[in-house]
């Protein structure tokens, strides 16, 4: 990587050149974003995981450019064709649109007007015009008649056509027309013929236009969905005089007679070449970005879910709700472990399942029950609350989105083998209040339902996205190393999916893990994997105290040596915030440890294992509303928020149909990002502003509640 593509990425994230230098040397040693962000900084400079992300995008696309630059100048050197004045400006493009504008000239084209006109020996009367200055052009063209070429009129056409070609293929002219789109395009829809039937629910945008850079991301991609589904016409365009005009200023300068022919045959190259093909690049990129928008909120919106509060290592009673076929219920021990599994009938044998349930909280000492909150969520929560218990469990209801795809994965098969889908789906809801981010982890986080859109947007770069989201969550809470999932732990910085298989094997054949050090006998796990994991692993009374913590591995030295130093144990310098405030940080600066890591080291030896995210509050519902048909315009409800889009929120008041609360309803001021308001599963107060039973929506507002 040059200076001058260090210096792209330093201007385009907004950071200096040595900390971009660094963090991808970084990279080159195979360090992830993790532990980059974490145990870094001084290399870094304590950019963030956001900023390191953004290093990791851009050296990739440039690393892309790199190999078409490679690629384009390989094709044109076999040509013969290769100057050292475009040599020189395709060694300084470094964006694939430049360097595909200047190969564009050189590209191996399938037969057009303007390679006919050429065969016909008409290249040289395109000159000429292309010039103009020529008086008579119509003279100058007798002089191309041949067997080909039958009349002057054949020949101008044919010249024309070059002249067309050239003018498209030229760089400065492409930019010119790229910038009158950029400033003026319009989003243009139409339904198709007899379509209107068929595609009601795109009824918004059956005649629809909107300046392009002012479509929101969910208006765009719905619009794309319509034209991909067929119902809608769909077409990206500037006023077509001011994009003429543009054009004219670069090419018309001379003699009339030659002047009229460039500028027909101007016209003829931005409404035949140069517009459709444009377009299409606009098409992309406004697709481009409404993905990334849409992708931005959904990653959001997955962080917050991964990053909701546990209930932790309690005993749980967990009950998938239903009518007909009964309430699946099962019992988990502190670590998620399935104790007993049965089936109740609280709406048709309600003194039988009475019965099991206060038999089955007595017997394990249930702490907590868990109920889903799908089909009869509700109904079965009443129930439960209404029962005479010795001791009173708290009582969460916890969302069943994702549940089903967990039951019938493979995932679920393996953990659970003798047991069928519905068991699996209980055993999952009460592991998703014990822990969301060790159960959610296993599902596609597409199928979590948070987000817009997610099936229209890139899929490469949704996944690639939603991965770092669930690696970040998993690292920034820590791993218990004796009781994660493989799933879990294949998120671990270092490890992925092969290595956290063989963590688990061994563990299951040697027993718990006492020390970080000792997963070095891991098969596969090498010393490069030990260091990008060790530091988000986490060993619950290990018999050094630090295996419990954030502090790495690498670092205990210092560590040791400052309790040395204060005549105490490593223990005591964790526990005492005396001991630690005798410390002179500056005094244990290394070359390889810096003032920035040690400030780390104080903060986890302050609070070690702490886990970031927030402790868990039971929510109770309004107990007057069951139905859509219980809800009026002016009620007032609890609620919680349970989808965050573009275009505002959705929330939960109990009802089995979210209602939106639309952005210009959040709050009194102005809202440009819903999440500047609210938060997944935030509880909120809601008015009921309409109630469309026929259509099941739901209007809600958070204003002035």
């Amino acid at each position: 990587m040059n200076k001058q593509q260090i210096q792209i990425i330093s201007n385009s994230v907004g950071v200096m050149t040595h900390q971009v230098q660094n963090t991808i040397n970084l990279f080159d040693e195979g360090g992830t974003v993790p532990f980059i962000a974490r145990y870094r900084k001084e290399a870094t400079g304590s950019l963030d995981e956001v900023q390191i992300l953004d290093i990791k995008e851009l050296w990739t696309k440039l690393k892309d450019a790199d190999k078409r630059r490679e690629s384009i100048i390989k094709s044109i050197e076999e040509q013969r064709k290769m100057t050292p004045e475009l040599l020189n400006k395709l060694q300084n493009s470094y964006h694939l649109q430049e360097l595909e504008d200047l190969y564009l000239p050189y590209k191996q084209k399938r037969k057009t007007r303007a390679t006919i006109a050429i065969e016909k020996g008409l290249e040289p009367l395109a000159k000429v015009i292309f010039e103009q200055k020529e008086g008579n052009i119509s003279v100058r063209a007798k002089a191309f008649l041949n067997d080909k070429v039958l009349n002057i009129e054949e020949a101008l056409q044919g010249a024309r056509d070059i002249i067309a070609e050239w003018v498209n293929e030229n760089v400065e002219a492409r930019n010119v027309v790229r910038k009158v789109f950029e400033r003026e395009a319009y989003v243009y829809a139409k339904v198709k013929k007899n379509k209107e039937q068929e595609g009601a629910k795109y009824r918004d945008y059956f005649d629809f236009n909107e300046p392009l850079k002012k479509v929101p991301s969910h208006r765009l991609l719905a619009i794309r969905r319509g034209e991909e589904e067929g119902f809608l016409s769909v077409t990206i365009s500037p006023d077509e005089d001011n994009a003429l005009g543009a054009l004219d200023r670069i090419f018309l300068r001379g003699l009339p007679e030659a002047k009229k022919e460039v500028e027909t045959a101007l016209t003829d190259s931005y409404k035949r070449l140069m517009k459709p093909s444009i377009e299409n690049e606009f098409a992309g990129l406004s697709k481009e970005k409404a993905d990334v928008e849409a992708i931005k909120i959904f990653a959001q919106n997955l962080r917050q879910l991964l990053l909701a509060s546990p209930l932790g290592q309690k005993k749980v009673l967990a009950i998938d709700p239903g009518y007909r076929t009964g309430c699946k219920t099962v019992v988990l021990d502190a670590q998620g472990n399935l104790l007993a599994d049965t089936v109740i009938y609280p709406f048709d044998k309600p003194s039988e399942a009475q019965d099991k349930v206060l038999t089955l909280s007595e017997k394990y000492q249930i702490e907590a029950i868990a109920i889903g909150n799908g089909t009869a969520g509700r109904e079965t929560e009443d129930f439960i609350k209404k029962l005479p218990f010795k001791n009173v469990p708290q009582i969460f209801a916890v969302s069943e989105q994702g549940a089903s795809i967990y039951s019938a994965s493979p995932i679920a098969r393996e953990e659970f083998p003798d047991k069928d889908i519905t068991v699996r789906g209980a055993i999952s809801i009460g592991r998703r209040l014990m822990d969301p981010l060790a159960e959610l982890v296993k599902i596609d986080a597409k199928s979590i339902g948070v987000g817009q859109y997610q099936h229209d947007v890139e899929q490469n770069l949704l996944k690639d996205s939603l991965d770092s989201v669930v690696e970040s969550c998993v690292n920034a809470v820590g791993v218990n190393l004796n009781t994660a999932s493989k799933h879990l732990l294949s998120y671990v910085a270092g490890l992925g999916s092969a290595i956290a298989a063989n963590v688990v094997k061994y563990r299951q054949e040697n027993g718990n893990f006492i020390s970080r050090n000792q997963i070095k006998k891991v098969a596969r796990l090498g010393d490069k994997a030990f260091e990008q994991c060790a530091g988000f692993l986490r060993i619950q009374d290990a018999k050094n105290p630090l295996d419990n913590s954030a502090v790495h591995p690498e670092t205990y030295p210092v560590v040791e040596q400052m309790a040395k130093d204060l005549k105490c144990t490593v223990k005591d310098l964790m526990t005492s915030s005396e001991l630690r405030k005798r410390l002179n940080l500056a005094s244990y600066v290394t070359p390889k440890t810096g003032i920035l890591t040690l400030q780390d080291i104080m903060k986890e030896l302050e609070k070690p294992s702490r886990d970031p995210r927030k402790q868990i509050i039971a929510f109770e519902f309004d107990s007057n509303v069951k139905k859509v048909e219980d809800l009026y315009e002016g009620m007032v409800l609890p609620g919680i928020v349970t989808n965050i889009t573009a275009f505002g929120c959705f929330v939960d008041v109990g009802v089995k149909q979210d209602g939106l609360v639309h952005i210009s309803q959040l709050a009194n001021q102005y809202v440009s990002d819903p999440n500047q308001v609210v938060k997944l599963q935030q509880h909120v107060t809601v008015r009921v502003m309409e109630v469309d039973i026929a259509r099941k929506r739901v209007a809600l507002s958070m204003k002035g509640v």
